[in-house]
């Protein structure tokens, strides 16, 4: 397949998925993209804006925006798909038919199913035929969409089982601001990227609560702990965990103040109620859904989380989070290296 002429469609116009089809646009690809609002698809066709999640960043001319999920994903020989994870299954299972033979998917998609457990190149798995699961590579990172629409340096992974696949990734997506390694561990490389928005919340919280920056350090460093014993467990790599999507992602999200988690977690801190600061966003904050996911995952396969499990109880069990605070800070005593030697 040659990458310059390689035809490209982008599921999802939301902030990342939009930056990403304007990036390729910019880079001589012609994009079609779908979206699912109206409003969306009209803005960026007649004013090459997406007023509603990029607001004030001009794009690529070459994306073709559509609410036609067939025109997006047919004839195609790489489809990325960027939508909020509780649709992924329904969205993928809708284009499952008009994909060809030859299609590479990519899932830039951050997040860990409610019922199943399983990551979105997981739900592709299930949803897409039987040809694809070799065909299927994931992209992660510390990359907020709305810097990467305004070119600022990048970098982030490409995972694929099939190295040929995610050597292919690369280099389409691969420019001079926006730098693509690639990786053969989509386990650990999908888990980093779902439960690092988890403890995003966590770190938001602690902001909200006006603690310190020792505090914001430590859960920093004991939430890629977590995030490290549940990749290990599920067969990942531990070493992924330590690059780009692991604790580049987990430093980004905790600390970047363009990231939705943190500032859902910012307000809970603040006194705010979850359904309130819900109410109000336009944006998916993919930590909240997951942390359901993370923590019954974690009893599921018998690995501590407590961070994440702190998150869960004050997200859905109406926790305080001066207590658990309290409890994180009271737990037992242990051994730092106790879960990697």
């Amino acid at each position: 397949m040659n990458v310059v002429s390689a035809k490209i469609g982008v599921v999802g116009a939301g902030s990342w998925g939009t930056a990403l089809a304007s990036m390729l646009g910019m880079k001589g690809y012609t994009v079609d993209l779908w979206a699912y609002e109206p409003e969306v698809r009209d803005g960026i066709a007649q004013a090459h804006e997406n007023k509603l999640f990029l607001p004030g960043i001009t794009l690529s001319e070459n994306i073709f925006p559509s609410n036609d999920l067939e025109k997006v994903t047919a004839d195609k020989d790489l489809v990325v798909v960027v939508v909020p994870s509780h649709v992924m299954r329904e969205t993928s299972a809708r284009f499952a038919g008009f994909l060809p033979e030859r299609a590479i998917i990519v899932s830039a998609s951050k997040g860990i199913e409610n019922k199943t457990h399983l990551t979105m190149t997981g739900v592709l798995e299930k949803t897409l035929p039987e040809t694809f699961k070799t065909r299927l590579a994931a992209l992660s990172g510390p990359s907020f969409g709305r810097e990467v629409a305004q070119k600022v340096p990048t970098a982030v992974t490409a995972a694929s089982k099939n190295g040929e696949i995610a050597a292919f990734v690369q280099n389409v997506f691969s420019t001079p601001f926006f730098r693509v390694y690639t990786n053969d561990d989509v386990m650990g490389v999908e888990l980093g990227g779902a439960v690092k928005n988890v403890i995003a919340i966590a770190s938001g919280i602690i902001d909200g609560m006006g603690l310190g920056l020792n505090t914001r350090a430590a859960l920093i460093t004991r939430g890629l702990t977590e995030m490290r014993r549940l990749g290990v467990r599920l067969g990942a790599n531990p070493h992924t965990f330590s690059g780009l999507s692991g604790m580049g992602d987990l430093v980004l999200t905790c600390t970047g103040n363009l990231s939705r988690n943190h500032m859902v977690g910012k307000l809970i801190g603040e006194g705010k109620k979850l359904d309130d600061i819900l109410g109000q966003m336009k944006m998916v904050a993919e930590g909240v859904r997951t942390a359901k996911s993370v923590r019954n995952l974690s009893l599921r396969v018998r690995v501590d989380m407590p961070i994440a499990h702190a998150v869960y109880g004050v997200l859905y069990e109406d926790l305080s989070p001066k207590e658990a605070v309290h409890q994180l800070m009271t737990r037992d005593l242990k051994d730092e290296l106790d879960d990697i030697r």
